[in-house]
């Protein structure tokens, strides 16, 4: 159970927080062990109503904002702030209560005798894995302010390099949806008035316009049917992508796309090599750097294609060597990682290979959204062209007959 509480330390300065305990007791009894003098201890509400803290649903740390914590705390750190004035300055400063709360948290548990990467570890929505080895890797070689660095840029690298894989498919999404809007408006509501002319003058119409015609009377029939369909079948799709198949499924066909299969499989080349070099650099074994990659690539080809390789290295093999049976793993990842074996230089080589890939992925997403707008274009222009071309073609004949 946790408890909010206001104190004051011997000195006199304000402390608020949350503290974890069986009862309330036990609460103030951990709080009075750090010497501080209490003022209230109240269960915290799981929720927040209309005119209080945010409702947790709506509760969130974007990767922006752990980029800008890992940042000041690499800052904190290098000026020789100790750890617990850090967390109090970051808390102190951050807008966004959920991060403020979790800080919180965290600076209870260090100031009650936990090391910082366990204190981190009790909030995995906030902490990945990778974050909270890494920071155990700095504890454990006096490198705090080395390992916050290297989480700083990893995050800075990892988060550009989604932005611009996600923005390049905004437009395309953003067209197609724009498309099927005004092409539903054109069915329910204009085509009708113009069907109803078609079918007055008693005139066999084409093929084409039939279909379009049909098309029209059934979704001004059934259209709530046609929503309901799509609620159920999104509703579907979203709950089967929640599971280790349907994960899957989506990563297999995302890597199965043309020009977007091959944008998916360069970030994932940079962020498995980026991921690799930063944990290695900050003093991870090879193993469990390839244990924390698997976690936290984002994709569940590559997962299982890195878990499968862990047990290949674990039976004697190199890296290269497990990752060349692949055909999901370039064969330029796999001979440069073998001569950085080779050679000794495979953290300096995974560093290279992360950088050729950043640079593969901003010149496909800029090749993409250059290739897009002009497809996007056409492709609204034959469908809207399309369907009022199968109005107008009977109509133009109608006026023909007349004449």
């Amino acid at each position: 159970m946790r408890f909010t509480y206001q104190a004051r330390t011997p000195e006199g300065e304000l402390r608020q927080g949350l503290v974890e305990a069986p009862t309330i007791e036990i609460a103030i009894s951990s709080l009075q062990r750090k010497n501080l003098i209490i003022i209230s201890v109240l269960p915290e509400e799981e929720k927040h109503g209309a005119f209080g803290h945010p409702l947790s649903l709506f509760e969130h740390v974007s990767t922006k904002e752990i980029v800008i914590l890992s940042r000041q705390m690499a800052t904190l750190f290098q000026a020789k702030v100790p750890v617990v004035e850090s967390l109090k300055i970051i808390a102190e400063e951050t807008d966004n209560y959920l991060l403020k709360k979790e800080l919180s948290e965290v600076l209870d548990d260090i100031e009650g005798g936990s090391s910082m990467s366990q204190s981190m570890a009790r909030h995995p929505n906030i902490f990945s894995s990778f974050y909270v080895n890494m920071v155990r890797s700095g504890e454990e070689s006096g490198k705090l302010d080395e390992v916050f660095g290297y989480l700083a840029d990893y995050l800075e690298r990892s988060y550009e390099l989604i932005s611009k894989a996600r923005n390049a498919m905004i437009y395309p999404a953003f067209v197609l949806v724009a498309f099927v809007v005004v092409v539903s408006l054109m069915l329910i509501l204009v085509i009708p008035n113009l069907a109803t002319i078609l079918e007055e003058t008693g005139q066999e119409v084409p093929f084409f316009t039939s279909i379009v015609l049909g098309a029209s009377k059934f979704l001004q029939q059934f259209w709530f049917l046609v929503l309901i369909f799509i609620a159920f079948f999104g509703t579907f799709v979203w709950r089967y992508i929640q599971t280790q198949a349907g994960r899957t499924a989506l990563h297999k066909f995302e890597l199965a796309i043309p020009l977007v299969g091959e944008l998916y499989r360069k970030l994932y080349m940079s962020r498995i090599a980026d991921n690799i070099q930063t944990l290695t650099s900050g003093g991870i074994p090879v193993i469990r750097a390839l244990e924390i990659t698997s976690d936290v690539v984002g994709s569940e080809v590559y997962r299982a294609i890195i878990l499968d390789s862990i047990e290949a290295v674990k039976a004697g093999s190199t890296i290269s060597g497990a990752f060349s049976r692949y055909a999901e793993i370039p064969p330029l990842m796999t001979q440069m990682i073998r001569i950085g074996e080779e050679t000794g230089r495979l953290d300096q080589i995974l560093k290279s290979l992360a950088g050729f890939y950043r640079k593969e992925v901003d010149s496909l997403v800029d090749n993409l959204v250059n290739l897009i707008e002009p497809l996007m274009i056409l492709v609204l222009g034959v469908g809207i062209g399309g369907l009022v071309a199968a109005i107008l073609v009977p109509l133009y004949n109608i006026t023909a007959s007349i004449k």
